[in-house]
C-alpha cells in the first residue's frame, strides 16, 4: 500500500516536529496596518555584513553554500519540496502535489502539480526534475575533476544510495534507493535538496558532463545572463552592482501568489554599524539588529523587533588535514587536542557578556532552541564544560609540553591561525575571548579577519591554507539546516560536502547511516540521539559555540515580514510581504 506523504503527519511530523520556532515579536509604535494589503513600494532587505549573492544558479556549490545564496536562489525558484515553519510539507507551496513511497520504503513517487509553469510558459515536467538530478549527482561524484562540487553532497544520501532517477511521463518522478530507507530522513535530507531547473535553458552540453558543469560554473555569479530570464519562483533579478545591490522585480507569470511589492533590493552592508544606521535613517526597511547594538534599540523609534531562532547550531572548523599549516593537522587529529579546545570555550561567558543574556549553550550538530524533539536531552548536561585548567592537563597527560607559552609536542606547536568573518564586533569580541582563554591552556591563536564569502570557501579543496575558521558573525553564522531533518551526513560522514574538516572516523559513519533507516518513532530519535552524543563525545572537527537568536527588524509600515519568515533554512518570503502608504 502506498502512503502519501500527509501520513508523516500522523505517525511522526506533529509529535517529533519543531515546536514554538515561529519569531516572538516586541511591541511596535507604528500605525495599524491597513485591513488589505496594498500594492506598491520597495523593501530593501539588509544583507548580512560583508557577504553578498555569489552563486545564482540553484543547485549552490560547495564554496558558496551560504544562506544568502540560498535566499536569493529561492527568490528566483521553486523548491520540488518546501517544509514550513512546523516542519510540516506544504504541498502549497511545493511544486510537487504529492509524495508517495511503497510499502519497502525503498521506492518514492513524486507528482508535479500541473499548475507550476517556467516564466515562458511552459510547464515544469519530470523531464526538469531529472536533469536536475543528473547536474547534482555529477557534481557529488568524487575524482571527476569538473569546474565545482555540490554542497549537498552526503545529505540525502547523495548521490550513493539513489540507485535511479527516472519520468515516467511528463509529471511523475520515481527515485529508486539502494535499500530500504528512513521515509523522513531521505524524503527531508534527500529529495528536499532539489530545486528544479529547466532543461531546455541549461542543457548546453548533453553529451559532455564536464562542458555542463565549466558552464554552469562560468555563469554561476553572472545574473543577468539569458539562462536567468527562464525562472519558476515570485521574482526576477533586474539589475545589480557586485558588493552594492540587487534589484529582483516581480515575476509577471509566477503561478504562486504574486508579489505586492514593486520591487525588492538586497542591500551590500559593509558592517552592523553601518547596516545600523541604515534601518534608523530608513534607507533600509527590513533588516536585523547586531548584538553589539542591542542597547541602542530605541533608538529605531520606527520599527519592530522580533526574536528568532533558526534549527541549527554554531561552530568552528578545525582542519583534521596533514596539510594543514604547520603540520597542525596531525594535532587536531587527536581527541585530546580537540578536548582541550572544547574546554576553553566560556560559552556561558559569551552570552552574558557579548550577547547581553542571549543564546543557549549548545554541545553538539542541533542547539537545544528552537524547542525540537530532535534535540538530545541528555545534551543538556555539558560533555565539556568551561575549564581551561582542565583542558591543559588533558594535553600534559597526553604528551604536550608548554615550550616558552606553547604547547608542543614532536616539534609540532598548538600554535594556528583563526580566520575569522569581519564585519561584526561581536564576532570580533568571540574570537578574542578565545584567544585569551585558550592562552590559559598554552594554545595560541594568531587572529586573523577577512571577509565572510573568503572564509567559507575554506575546505579540503585548499587544506594548506588554513587551520581554523570560524565563518561566525556574532549572532549571525554558524550551520542553519536547510532541510527539517538534522542528520549529520553531508556534515561529518567520511566525506560529505560539508565536512570541511576532513573528519574521517568509522563509529561516526556507522552511526550517521543508522539514522537512515527505517523504524518506529523511538527507533528513529534514539539513532538521532545517539550521533548527536558520539558527536558531542568526538568534536568531530568542530568546537561548538553558543547559539544565538535572530534580531530581525523591519519598518512600522512593512508588513507579513515576521509571519512569514520561516527558521528552517532562514527562508523569506517577500512576495508576501507589503507597504502600508
Amino acid at each position: 500500500m502506498r502512503r502519501p506523504i500527509l501520513a508523516l503527519v500522523s505517525v511522526a511530523a506533529l509529535s517529533i516536529g519543531l515546536v514554538g520556532c515561529g519569531a516572538q515579536q516586541s511591541s511596535g509604535n507604528g500605525p495599524a496596518p491597513s485591513s488589505k494589503p496594498q500594492y506598491g513600494g520597495t523593501a530593501v532587505y539588509a544583507l548580512q555584513e560583508q557577504t553578498s549573492p555569489n552563486w545564482f544558479f540553484p543547485l549552490v556549490s560547495l564554496s558558496a553554500d551560504t544562506v544568502i545564496n540560498f535566499q536569493t536562489d529561492f527568490m528566483m525558484y521553486k523548491p520540488l519540496l518546501y517544509f514550513n515553519q512546523n516542519d510540516q510539507l506544504d504541498l502549497a507551496h511545493s511544486l510537487a502535489k504529492s509524495v508517495t513511497w511503497n510499502k519497502t520504503d525503498n521506492v518514492y513517487t513524486i507528482v508535479l502539480n500541473p499548475k507550476w509553469h517556467w516564466s515562458n510558459n511552459t510547464p515544469v515536467t519530470a523531464q526538469d526534475v531529472v536533469f536536475t538530478w543528473d547536474i547534482m549527482k555529477a557534481a557529488s561524484e568524487p575524482n571527476t575533476n569538473y569546474a565545482w562540487s555540490f554542497s549537498g553532497e552526503g545529505f540525502g544520501g547523495i548521490p550513493n544510495i539513489w540507485q535511479s532517477v527516472v519520468a515516467s511521463g511528463p509529471d511523475t518522478v520515481v527515485v529508486t534507493t539502494t535499500e530500504p530507507r528512513n521515509p523522513q530522513w531521505f524524503i527531508r535530507n534527500g529529495l528536499d535538496e532539489i530545486i528544479p531547473i529547466p532543461k531546455s535553458v541549461w542543457d548546453k552540453y548533453p553529451n559532455n558532463m564536464s562542458q555542463e558543469m565549466s558552464f554552469i560554473n562560468s555563469v554561476a555569479n553572472s545574473p543577468l545572463n539569458p539562462v536567468y530570464s527562464v525562472v519558476d519562483g515570485p521574482y526576477k533579478l533586474s539589475s545589480y552592482q557586485a558588493n552594492n545591490y540587487w534589484d529582483f522585480v516581480p515575476n509577471p507569470n509566477y503561478d504562486g501568489h504574486k508579489s505586492y511589492l514593486s520591487k525588492v533590493v538586497f542591500q551590500y552592508e559593509t558592517s552592523s554599524s553601518s547596516e545600523f544606521a541604515a534601518l534608523k535613517t530608513g534607507t533600509v526597511n527590513v533588516g536585523y539588529l547586531g548584538v553589539s547594538f542591542l542597547s541602542a534599540r530605541s533608538q529605531l523609534t520606527h520599527d519592530q523587533m522580533s526574536v528568532a531562532y533558526p534549527l541549527g547550531f554554531d561552530y568552528m572548523n578545525i582542519n583534521l588535514n596533514p596539510a594543514a599549516p604547520g603540520g597542525i593537522g596531525t594535532a587536531f587529529n587527536t581527541l585530546p587536542v580537540r578536548q582541550a579546545l572544547q574546554l576553553g570555550v566560556d560559552q556561558e561567558g559569551m552570552i552574558q557578556h557579548i550577547f547581553h543574556g542571549f543564546g543557549v549553550i549548545d554541545d553538539s550538530t542541533l542547539a537545544p532552541e528552537p524547542k525540537t524533539a530532535f534535540w538530545n536531552p541528555a545534551l543538556a548536561k555539558q560533555p565539556y564544560a568551561y575549564n581551561p585548567a582542565l583542558g591543559k592537563k588533558i594535553l600534559e597527560n597526553a604528551g604536550w609540553h608548554d615550550v616558552n607559552g606553547v604547547m608542543t609536542k614532536h616539534g609540532v606547536k598548538l600554535e594556528f591561525t583563526l580566520y575569522y568573518a569581519s564585519g561584526s564586533q561581536s564576532g570580533t569580541d568571540m574570537v578574542e575571548l578565545l584567544k585569551q582563554d585558550w592562552a590559559q591552556e598554552g594554545i595560541v591563536a594568531n587572529l586573523v579577519s577577512e571577509p565572510f564569502d573568503t572564509v567559507v570557501s575554506y575546505g579540503q579543496s585548499n587544506a594548506n591554507k588554513w587551520a581554523v575558521i570560524d565563518w561566525d558573525q556574532g549572532n549571525l553564522g554558524g550551520w542553519t539546516y536547510g532541510n527539517p531533518y538534522p542528520s549529520g551526513g553531508g556534515l561529518f560522514g567520511t566525506g560529505g560536502g560539508e565536512n570541511s574538516g576532513g573528519y574521517n572516523n568509522q563509529e561516526m559513519d556507522t552511526l550517521i547511516q543508522e539514522t537512515y533507516k527505517p523504524g518506529t518513532e523511538s527507533q528513529i530519535l534514539q539513532r538521532l540521539y545517539a550521533y548527536e552524543a558520539y558527536a558531542a563525545q568526538q568534536l568531530p572537527g568542530a568546537i561548538f559555540l553558543p547559539w544565538e537568536p535572530l534580531f530581525n527588524v523591519h519598518a512600522d509600515n512593512i508588513h507579513g515580514v515576521t509571519s512569514t519568515f520561516n527558521p528552517i533554512g532562514d527562508v523569506i518570503h517577500p512576495n508576501y510581504w507589503w507597504i502600508s502608504k
